[in-house]
Parts: C-alpha cells; sequence; structure tokens
C-alpha cells in the first residue's frame, strides 16, 4: 500500500485589490491612523483641567498617564484571536466603534473611576488597531508595504500632533474640557464608515479555488519574536519617555515653557519625514541593520547631548531624537517583513506590540523615579542611553532576514511559503515560490 501525501495547498494570492478597491482601503487605514493616537495626546493636553474637574487624585491621575501602554499590551493581545474569527473590516468597525463610544462616555463621566473604565474601552480599539493595520498593508498592498507603512506612520503622527495642538482651543471655544475630548469621539465614528461595506458584505475573499489552513504560529517560543518585542519595546519606552519629560528637561535647562513646548513639537515635526522615508528604504534594502544602528546611535547621541549641554546645542538635540525615533515605523514595516503569512503577521504584530508596550510603560514612570531621586537628568538619561543600546541589540537580531513561520517549524528553511497543514502530522505543508 502506497503511503499518505499530504494534499499540496495552492498559496493565496495576495490580495492586490482593483483601484476603486484600493483607494477605498487606502483611505479607511489612513482614517484608522489618524485615530490612533488621538486619545492619548487630547487627554495629556487637558489633563490639568481633567483633574481638576474630576478631583483625581494623585493616584488615580497616575494610572491615566500609564493606562495607555498598559491597555495597548492587554487588548492588543487579543486581536489573534479576533482575527481568526473575523474579517479585518467587522474587526476595524469594532475597533473604531469601540473609540468613538468610549471617547464619547469619557467626556461625560461624571466619577474618576468611570473615567478610567471609559478611557479604557477607548483605548481597547485602539490597542486592536495598532495590530491590525501591518496586516492590512501587507494583504492588500504587498508590492508597496514600506512606502504604505510610511505613510499611515505618518498620518499617525500628524493626528498625534494635531489632537495635542486643537484640544486645548476648542475646550475654550466651548468653555469646557469635555468638548475638547469628546470631539475626537466624531473622527473615530468617520474612521468606521470605509469598512462598512467590506464588513457588511457575506462573500469570503477568493483564494484561488483553494482555502489554506495554517497552523497556528507562536511568536513568543522563537528567537525572532522576542527580538521584535524587545525591539519594539525598547523604541516605544523611548518614545514614551520623551513625551513625558523631555518638555521638563528643557525647562530645568532654562527655556521658557513655551519654547519647551515648541522644542519637544519639534521632535514631532521633524520625525514626520522620516516616518515616511524609513519604511520605503526598509522596503528596498536587503540589510536592515545599518538603520538600526543609525537610529539607535542618534537617539545615545541626543541623550548624550541632553545630559551635557541641554541648552546650547537643543536643536541638534532635538533633531537627532527624531531622527533616532523612526525607530517606530521601521519596526513597525518590520513586523510585516519578518512573516510569510497574514496569521504570521497578525500574531508577531501583536506579540511585539503587546509585550512592546508592557516594557514601554516602565519608561515615564522610572525616569520619573531616578529625576526624583537624584534631582537631576544625568541619570535618567544614562537610563534612556541604556534602553538605546538593548533596543541597538535587539534590532540587529530582529533586521536579519528571517521569517517567524520558519523559526516556529512550520516551513523548511529550503521552502520560502506557508501554504496549509499537512494532514499526517499537523505541520505546515509547502510549496517552492
Amino acid at each position: 500500500m502506497s503511503p499518505m501525501i499530504a494534499p499540496r495547498v495552492t498559496p493565496p494570492t495576495p490580495a492586490v485589490p482593483a483601484p476603486r478597491s484600493a483607494v477605498l482601503i487606502l483611505v479607511g487605514i489612513l482614517l484608522v491612523a489618524l485615530n490612533l493616537r488621538a486619545a492619548i495626546t487630547s487627554l495629556g493636553a487637558l489633563l490639568d483641567e481633567v483633574t481638576t474637574g474630576l478631583h483625581l487624585s494623585g493616584t488615580v491621575a497616575g494610572v491615566i498617564t500609564t493606562l495607555p501602554a498598559l491597555a495597548f499590551a492587554a487588548f492588543g493581545a487579543f486581536t489573534p484571536w479576533l482575527a481568526r474569527r473575523f474579517s479585518p473590516a467587522r474587526i476595524l468597525v469594532g475597533a473604531m466603534g469601540l473609540l468613538a463610544v468610549g471617547q464619547l462616555l469619557r467626556a461625560v463621566s461624571g466619577s474618576p473611576w468611570t473615567f478610567v473604565l471609559t478611557s479604557a474601552i477607548a483605548l481597547a480599539g485602539i490597542a486592536i488597531a495598532n495590530v491590525l493595520l501591518p496586516v492590512l498593508v501587507k494583504e492588500h498592498f504587498p508590492h508597496r508595504s514600506g512606502l504604505m507603512t510610511g505613510v499611515y506612520s505618518m498620518t499617525l503622527i500628524l493626528g498625534t500632533t494635531t489632537a495635542s495642538a486643537a484640544s486645548v482651543p476648542i475646550a475654550h471655544a466651548f468653555g469646557d474640557w469635555r468638548a475638547g475630548l469628546g470631539v475626537w469621539a466624531l473622527l473615530a465614528a468617520v474612521a468606521v464608515l470605509p469598512w462598512l461595506g467590506p464588513a457588511l458584505r457575506r462573500k469570503p475573499r477568493s483564494t484561488g479555488g483553494t482555502t489554506p489552513v495554517t497552523a497556528r504560529v507562536r511568536p513568543a517560543r522563537t528567537r525572532l519574536g522576542w527580538a521584535m518585542a524587545i525591539y519594539f519595546g525598547a523604541q516605544s519606552l523611548s518614545g514614551y519617555a520623551t513625551m513625558g519629560w523631555l518638555a521638563k528637561m528643557f525647562r530645568d535647562a532654562a527655556f521658557t515653557p513655551t519654547d519647551a513646548g515648541l522644542l519637544l513639537a519639534g521632535v514631532t515635526a521633524v520625525g514626520v519625514p522620516f516616518a515616511l522615508l524609513m519604511p520605503t528604504l526598509a522596503g528596498k534594502l536587503r540589510d536592515l541593520r545599518p538603520l538600526v544602528l543609525l537610529m539607535s546611535a542618534a537617539m545615545i547621541a541626543s541623550y548624550l547631548g541632553l545630559a551635557l549641554a541641554p541648552h546650547a546645542g537643543a536643536l541638534a538635540w532635538v533633531a537627532l531624537l527624531a531622527f533616532g525615533q523612526a525607530a517606530f515605523p521601521l519596526a513597525l514595516a518590520m513586523i510585516g517583513m519578518r512573516a510569510r503569512t497574514g496569521e504570521g503577521v497578525v500574531a508577531l504584530s501583536a506579540f511585539a506590540q503587546s509585550t512592546g508596550y508592557l516594557i514601554a510603560a516602565l519608561g515615564p514612570l522610572l525616569v520619573g523615579v531616578l529625576h526624583e531621586l537624584t534631582g537631576g537628568w544625568q541619570l535618567p538619561l544614562g537610563f534612556l542611553i541604556a534602553a538605546a543600546v538593548v533596543q541597538a541589540f535587539a534590532g540587529l537580531a530582529a533586521a536579519r532576514p528571517r521569517y517567524l513561520e520558519d523559526e516556529a517549524g512550520l516551513v523548511n528553511d529550503v521552502q520560502p511559503r506557508v501554504t496549509g497543514v499537512d494532514v499526517r502530522t499537523g505541520r505546515a505543508a509547502a510549496t517552492g515560490s
């Protein structure tokens, strides 16, 4: 009797949409990206007013400031479970719906802990969308994933800056901080619209006549998964610490509050072109290690400058830090580049971001504790330099050209694409390219 041969499963053709569909998908992605930080920076801009209006204690205010990173870690981890059960369009409709409802409810809440709960609802929507966007870019724009990652990263920064700059004037115009927070629920509601049509369709997407069955991918069991998580976490730690403390560093260096705020805004403004360029450049390079080293070196140089000459070289340190923080869009691009399958991208995105944001939550806290203990900024900046060194080593490991499914044992090293599950062994069957 001849042995059973596992059937080959034809790999799905990348979902390259028709021109009109591509435009709608791109608009949908960009609208979601606009919302990914607005709920956070609008609250940061109005935190004093919210604290006074709701009579927040120091403990509750501390919980609110660390809530985004913790929520991203907790809720982002559930996204692969959702992705196995629902289409990306339905997930995004739900995520933006949570964001809109959460922002609206917190704007009308009357108690501190109701405010925290409704903020968590809004952040859950952001966490899910955070994980899903790299997957959508890889699925719908497989040949332009670097460019599209850069575009949505730049849009994310635009939304971050806009919410930070506009929330206070809106609150003053309406005479209430609640308006400055609640208005962003409208932006989240608008982001639902492009995804309603795809979410309501019941017909499954064509996969070339076959339905591939992919094995479960577990990044936590791979070196690549941990390298990506630590790289994402270390660069996010720097970003959160910068948002929380850089203006204070400049104020302590004899800048006026206005100038210190402008210098902080300069990090975001200078970073916009880098956010667009970095993923595009990453998509064209075979070896990403030079980029990883350049950005880590820029961050280290910026922190050294802030420690030694914070006033004299302020513009140079801002520019270097802006370049260094382009590690964020690079990390997003690498997530899509380090997995072969849609499920692999979802799993790697969820693990890297959920674990990474948990690491990042420590940044502002430890910088604040070290500053309080020493009364200066040398030790906190030394901590950030150490984090940048860890980022460099993790980034070098993540930048090696390999794939998550290969390390997970789902495909042979010489076979480039996971296409299904071997019915005899439960391992992934594969075909050559």
